[in-house]
């Protein structure tokens, strides 16, 4: 692809094109800070759509250890999750396929003529170790996308997108012909304060939940038939 005809489609990783799976999170954490993974407490609250980094922190304050030292062992984290998502790739593969839909969703917006990247709170090498086992990654932009690798703050991240685009495309990123898929809050929040469309997945929430976020629209998987048709309703694409 070489310019954009019909618009962008923005996925999310986690919960939206594969189960989302802590395990990896704790491991490195627990490499990280000297814990046993059974030390590794999560926060009470849904980590869901916020980035690595946050919740990695929040985790490591919650498990005992001082915000200073959280803080000053990020880096080493970044090595330490490089490694485990390394080491783990047969367990991904095995445990954490894609939804049921997604390469095939995948396939028919590239049809249509939709540029496909990804924003995502995943470290950068996190996410493209992810799309590659699961088999999703030949038809996404990923230099486009946006990961928790760029800023820690998510809301921080379509910006980055929008200039990755500026500088591929010579273009200005086309915010009404823009479209986010999502499963979390987060996801639809961070839409929302970009200007782009939102399509949220039940594959975490249920649907009453969702509606309290006001998604553009809601769907109960990613099958092709569902999601082609509601981008290009929320794109206006006529071809």
């Amino acid at each position: 692809m070489t310019a954009v005809r019909s618009g962008l489609v923005i996925w999310d990783i986690d919960g939206t094109l594969i189960p989302a799976d802590l395990r990896w999170l704790r491991r490195a954490i627990a490499r990280t800070y000297a814990l046993a993974e059974s030390q590794v407490v999560f926060p009470a609250a849904r980590v869901h759509g916020y980035t690595d980094e946050s919740i990695v922190v929040e985790t490591v304050v919650a498990s005992g250890i001082s915000q200073e030292t959280a803080e000053g062992k990020i880096a080493r984290f970044h090595d330490e999750l490089a490694s485990v998502m390394h080491e783990g790739e047969e367990e991904l593969a095995r445990d954490q396929p894609a939804y049921a839909g997604g390469a095939e969703s995948i396939a028919e917006l590239d049809k249509h003529g939709f540029v496909q990247t990804v924003l995502t709170g995943n470290m950068r090498y996190a996410a493209e170790t992810k799309l590659r086992v699961a088999g999703l990654d030949s038809r996404l932009r990923l230099d486009l996308g946006a990961y928790g690798s760029d800023s820690r703050d998510r809301l921080e991240l379509p910006a980055v997108v929008a200039d990755r685009y500026l500088e591929q495309f010579g273009t200005r990123l086309p915010i009404a012909q823009t479209v986010v898929i999502g499963d979390a809050p987060n996801d639809i929040y961070c839409a929302r304060h970009a200007g782009f469309r939102i399509i949220a997945l039940t594959h975490r929430m249920t649907r009453r939940e969702l509606i309290e976020h006001t998604p553009d629209a809601i769907l109960d998987g990613l099958d092709p038939s569902s999601v082609v048709p509601a981008v290009r309703s929320l794109t206006g694409a006529t071809h």
